[in-house]
């Protein structure tokens, strides 16, 4: 079993820059791609960003040249920069666990999920 924990979420203005962060337990991430998705209220779960076992990544354009996701597989941990954001941003960001090596945009592609941290950009 994997547990992940979600955080660095907040509020910031328009323009403004977050870190978020998710930490696992419980298995060693590695060998897995991992994930961003996030969800506005009232819409679906979205892809934001992924990276694979090797770190290879891909964005969704909404956030291209925006976001920066990483992964540090000695704290079996992955992160999300997020810069110049905009209201359009503001939405609980999950990071998620790939069933395999390389993932995709697909949220049945992922296996385990963190609770979600909430991030809200002000105008």
């Amino acid at each position: 079993q994997v547990q992940l924990e979600d955080s660095g979420g907040g509020l910031v203005q328009v323009g403004g820059s977050l870190r978020l962060s998710c930490a696992a337990s419980g298995r060693t991430l590695s060998s897995y791609a991992m994930a961003w998705f996030r969800q506005a209220p009232g819409k679906e779960r979205e892809f934001v960003a992924r990276i694979s076992r090797i770190s290879g990544t891909t964005y969704a354009d909404s956030v291209k040249g925006r976001f920066t996701i990483s992964r540090d597989n000695a704290k079996n941990a992955v992160y999300l920069q997020m810069n110049s954001l905009k209201p359009e941003d503001t939405a609980v960001y999950y990071c998620a666990v790939s069933r395999g090596l390389f993932g995709s945009e697909s949220t049945n592609d992922y296996l385990y999920w963190g609770q979600g941290t909430a991030v809200t950009v002000a105008s």
